[in-house]
C-alpha cells in the first residue's frame, strides 16, 4: 500500500512463489497500452485488488489487479506549456494510498485527493509558492497518519527555493513547510534552523533561489517519528554565482530528518558540502536494521550522485560509513572522522577556471531510478551508472541557467565531428545493475549494460532481482549471483521499478515501460544512433506464472523527414548556434540535435525551411500547448537564428538532411 512496499522503502518483497526455481515460468498476464509515448517512471500501487498507477502528464488510471479491466482514470488537464517548466520530461512517480484516498502530485504544482473507487477528485491544493517561477512535481507523495508530505522540482532554474510541505489528508490544508534553504536575511528566519544555516552561506544567494528543492525521495520511521527528505542541487550549479563561491551551502544535498507531525529540524548529513556537480541526496533512503563491528545499528542508507554509499544512524544522523560505488574523481575518498569529502582540488572549476573533467557527471553515479535491499542476502540493488562531465564556468550567465557551460556536454555537443571521439564519449557513459554490501561497503557483483541503460530495481524472498533496461527487456536475476535467470521483450525501454503482489494466492510482477525522462533527452546519439531514435511506446505490464500474454508485432510509426534548407552562417554563427543549442534546447531535443526518441529530432524540422515559422515556433510559442514554449523574452531573433542555423549544419553533417521517411 505504500511508495517502496513499505516507510523504510526497501523495495522487498516477502512473497516466494515467483522464485529462481519457478521464474522460468513466468509470463505475461495482461498489458495496457498507454495514451502517451512520453516517459514512464512510476511503481504502482496495490491495494484491495486494485493496481494504482501514475503516467506521464500526471494523469492517474486505477485497474483491476487481476483482470487488468481499466476501472477508472483522471486526468489533471496539466496545461502543455508547463513542459517548458520542468528540467528532465513530463514523468511522474506515482501515487500514495491512505484510509479510501489516492494522493498524487501534478506536473503543474497540484496536489490531489481522489476517491479510490470512483476517481472523483475530493480535493486539490496548489504547492507552488510563486507560479511565476518554474516549479514543478514529479515526484510521489507520501502519506503518513493523515499528512501527505510533498516536494517540488525545479532546481536548475532561476530564483528557486527548495521546500517540503505538510498537508492535512482529510482537506489539503497545509499542516507545515519546511524550507532547505534560508531566505532573505533581511526577514524574519521561518524557524532557528535558518539562522545557522545561513552562516554557511555568502553573498546574495536569496537573489538566485539558492536551490535544494526536494523533488523525490522520502522515507518515514514508525519508531522515531522521523520524516526524513533528499535534498537537491544548489542554483545555479556554480557556487561562485550562488554563494560567491563560499561555505557549506546547507541544506543543499543533504539528508534531513523532520519531525512528521510539527516540521521541525531533527538533524542533518550533506553528502556534497558546497555543492556545485549538481551532486543531488534526492536519491532513494533505505530504512533497515544492520549489523556492524558487533553492534546492530538502526541505519539510513543512499546512493546519491556524488557515487559514495553511505551508512548513518538515522535516529541521530551520526556518520558510519561511505565508500565510492562507482568511479569517483571529484574526491578521493569520506573523511572517517569527519564524514566530509576529500575534494580534489581541481574539482573546484569555479576557482581554478578550468574544465574540471568530473566523474560522475551530473546524470550522477545513481539517480531517481530505485534501488532495493533484500534481508536475505543483505545486498543492495542499484541501477549503478557510469559518466562524466567537463564542468566550467559560463561566462555567460544571464540569471536564467546553472552557470556551468553545457555547450560542453556528455553527448559530444561541443566535440569535433569524429567518430573515434564519440566512441571514445559512448564508451565513457555505461550503465550496470551493482549488488552491494552495505556493511562491508564492497561490491559483490555486476552485470553490465551498455550505455546509460539500467531501470529501477525490486527485490524479493524468491532470491531474484528484477530490472528493465533501455535496450528494451524486463529481466529477472539471481539475487545471490547475479545470473540472469528470466527476460521479456518489452519492444520499449524500461527505467521505471517494478513492484510485485499477490492475489487469491497468486503473485503477479508490476512494472510500467516507457523510455524517457533525462536520459534520453540529453543522449541523443549515444542513445539511439544517426540513423535516428526508435519510435518510444508506453505500456503497463502485468505477469504472472503461467501467463500467455503476448505483444503485438513491433511497429514504426511513419516520421517524414523534411530536407533541410541549404547550409548557411558564418563559422562564429554556428559556434554561437551550437551553445545556444546546448543551453536552451539539449533537455528537450538532444545532445549534438540528435533526438533521444521522446521528443521531436530538429534536423528534419519542416520550421528549418521556412524562418517565419521557426521565430513562430521558437520565439512566440506557437507550440506551447504542446509543450513547446516561447524564447522570445530570452533570446534574440539573431540567437535564433544562430541555433537555427547550426541546426541546419547538423543535419546535413549527418546524413539526414535529405526527404526520407523512416
Amino acid at each position: 500500500m505504500s511508495h517502496g512496499r513499505t516507510y523504510a522503502e526497501t523495495r522487498h518483497s516477502p512473497l516466494t512463489s515467483i522464485s529462481v526455481e519457478t521464474v522460468g515460468g513466468l509470463g505475461l498476464a495482461w498489458y495496457h497500452d498507454l495514451d502517451t509515448r512520453r516517459g514512464q517512471e512510476a511503481t504502482p500501487i496495490f491495494v484491495d485488488g486494485v493496481l494504482y498507477i501514475t503516467t506521464a502528464w500526471s494523469k492517474v488510471f486505477a485497474y483491476d489487479a487481476r483482470s487488468g479491466d481499466q476501472l477508472w482514470s483522471f486526468d489533471p488537464e496539466v496545461p502543455g506549456e508547463w513542459a517548458g517548466k520542468a528540467c528532465c520530461d513530463v514523468v511522474n512517480r506515482g501515487v500514495a494510498y491512505e484510509d479510501g484516498k489516492v494522493f498524487f502530485g501534478s506536473l503543474d504544482g497540484r496536489l490531489f485527493a481522489l476517491d479510490a473507487k470512483s476517481g472523483e477528485k475530493i480535493w486539490e491544493t496548489d504547492t507552488i509558492i510563486d507560479r511565476s517561477l518554474n516549479y514543478t512535481i514529479t515526484g510521489a507523495p507520501r502519506v503518513v497518519n493523515g499528512q501527505v508530505f510533498i516536494g517540488n522540482g525545479g532546481g536548475e532554474f532561476y530564483k528557486t527555493r527548495g521546500y517540503v510541505s505538510a498537508y492535512s489528508a482529510e482537506d489539503g490544508t497545509l499542516d507545515w513547510r519546511f524550507f532547505t534553504v534560508p531566505g532573505d536575511p533581511s526577514l524574519p528566519a521561518e524557524n532557528e534552523i535558518h539562522k545557522e544555516a545561513a552562516k554557511t552561506w555568502a553573498g546574495e544567494w536569496w537573489k538566485v533561489g539558492g536551490g535544494g528543492t526536494v523533488w523525490d525521495s522520502m522515507s518515514y520511521d514508525t519508531e522515531l517519528g522521523l520524516l526524513y527528505i533528499g535534498v537537491g542541487n544548489g542554483s545555479p550549479w556554480n557556487r561562485e554565482i550562488r554563494s560567491a563561491g563560499e561555505g557549506d551551502n546547507l541544506f543543499l544535498s543533504s539528508i534531513v530528518a523532520l519531525n512528521a507531525k510539527t516540521g521541525e529540524y531533527v538533524w542533518h548529513y550533506q553528502t556534497t558540502p558546497g555543492d556545485q556537480w549538481d551532486y543531488t541526496a534526492t536519491q532513494q533512503m533505505i530504512l533497515t536494521d544492520l549489523e556492524i563491528d558487533g553492534e546492530v545499528r538502526k541505519v539510513i542508507m543512499q546512493a546519491p550522485k556524488n557515487g559514495f554509499f553511505y551508512v548513518l544512524d538515522r535516529a541521530t544522523g551520526e556518520f558510519i560509513s561511505a565508500e565510492a560505488f562507482v568511479p569517483v574523481n571529484w574526491a578521493s575518498g569520506v573523511d572517517p572522522e569527519t564524514g566530509r569529502p576529500n575534494v580534489n582540488p581541481e574539482a573546484l572549476y569555479d576557482k581554478t577556471g578550468a574544465v574540471f573533467g568530473g566523474t560522475p557527471g551530473p546524470m550522477g553515479g545513481h539517480s531517481w531510478h530505485s534501488m532495493s535491499y533484500n534481508p536475505d542476502t543483505g545486498l543492495v540493488y542499484i541501477p549503478a551508472m557510469v559518466n562524466d562531465f567537463p564542468y566550467s564556468v559560463d561566462e555567460n550567465y544571464k540569471g536564467s541557467n546553472v552557470g556551468v557551460k553545457l555547450g560542453v556536454s556528455i553527448s559530444a555537443a561541443a566535440l569535433p565531428n569524429d567518430q573515434s571521439v564519440r566512441d571514445e564519449v559512448r564508451r565513457k557513459q555505461t550503465s550496470h545493475l551493482l549488488a552491494w554490501d552495505p556493511v562491508a561497503q564492497k561490491e559483490v557483483w555486476r552485470v553490465e549494460q551498455g550505455a546509460m541503460g539500467s531501470g529501477g530495481t525490486l527485490t524479493t524472498s524468491g532470491n531474484l532481482v528484477f530490472q528493465g533496461n533501455r535496450n528494451g527487456t524486463f529481466d529477472a536475476f539471481n539475487a545471490e549471483t547475479g545470473e540472469r535467470v528470466w527476460s521479456f521483450e518489452t519492444q520499449t525501454g524500461v527505467i521505471a521499478a517494478p513492484m510485485t503482489y499477490e492475489i487469491d494466492g497468486e503473485q503477479y510482477i508490476a512494472v510500467l515501460a516507457g523510455w524517457g525522462g533525462t536520459i534520453p533527452l540529453l543522449l541523443g546519439e549515444l542513445s539511439h544512433g544517426e540513423d535516428g531514435p526508435q519510435v518510444n511506446r508506453s505500456r503497463f505490464l502485468v505477469f504472472k506464472l503461467g501467463g500467455d500474454g503476448e505483444l503485438p508485432e513491433p511497429y514504426d510509426v511513419a516520421r517524414t523527414r523534411h530536407p533541410a534548407p541549404p547550409p548557411f552562417g558564418t563559422k562564429a554563427q554556428l559556434e554561437k548556434g551550437k551553445v545556444l543549442f546546448a543551453d536552451y534546447c539539449v533537455a528537450c531535443h538532444g545532445g549534438d540535435a540528435v533526438s533521444g526518441g521522446v521528443l521531436p529530432d530538429l534536423r528534419w524540422s519542416f520550421s528549418l525551411s521556412d524562418e517565419d515559422t521557426w521565430f513562430l515556433i521558437t520565439r512566440d510559442g506557437g507550440l506551447s500547448m504542446n509543450g513547446m514554449i516561447g524564447f522570445g523574452s530570452e533570446l534574440s531573433d539573431e540567437d535564433l537564428t544562430a541555433i537555427r542555423a547550426y541546426i541546419v549544419q547538423r543535419s546535413h553533417e549527418s546524413g539526414v538532411a535529405g526527404n526520407a521517411t523512416k
